[in-house]
């Protein structure tokens, strides 16, 4: 496995006890031809209702590394990692590979599992009955760093 295969996955507990109401543009926000401009910014949602279904087994975790760059998820995006749900065949998974992190899609066999990069430089992990692995957890958000260009 080639080192950058395996990142290390900077893991946070999720703190849902905390609050922070931000403004919500409730109406949406046009990506297509724009309607005319109106104040559309009349709630307030906070992050943690909306990405954690279960606060005691969810995580965020920043990404390091690009095997899955193709998918969209680069180098220091935030990952938000739930413990709870079982993992399914396509799944993107937090995995745990001979005592290291690793992000991948899973490919799920009847006699083996397979770890997908996104990145046609990296190879798929074949794991098999003498790995050292667990499925630490499931993605359900990818929060992207930056889209700011400077």
């Amino acid at each position: 496995m080639k080192p950058s295969q395996a990142p290390v996955i900077e893991l946070t507990h999720a703190d849902s006890t905390s609050n922070l109401l931000l403004p919500y543009a409730d109406h949406g926000i046009q990506a297509g031809f724009p309607s005319p401009a109106q104040d559309y910014i009349t709630e307030a949602i906070d992050l943690n209702l909306e990405v954690v279904r279960h606060p005691a087994a969810t995580f965020y975790g920043r990404v390091n590394g690009d095997s899955m760059i193709d998918e969209g998820i680069e180098d220091g995006d935030l990952i938000v990692i739930d413990r709870a749900i079982e993992p399914g065949n396509g799944d993107l998974a937090v995995c745990c590979v001979e005592g290291e992190f690793t992000l991948k899609r899973l490919k799920i066999e009847p006699d083996r599992i397979w770890l997908i990069p996104a990145n046609e430089t990296f190879d798929p992990i074949m794991i098999t009955d003498d790995s050292r692995f667990e499925i630490w957890g499931v993605v359900t958000y990818v929060i992207k760093r930056k889209y700011h260009h400077r």
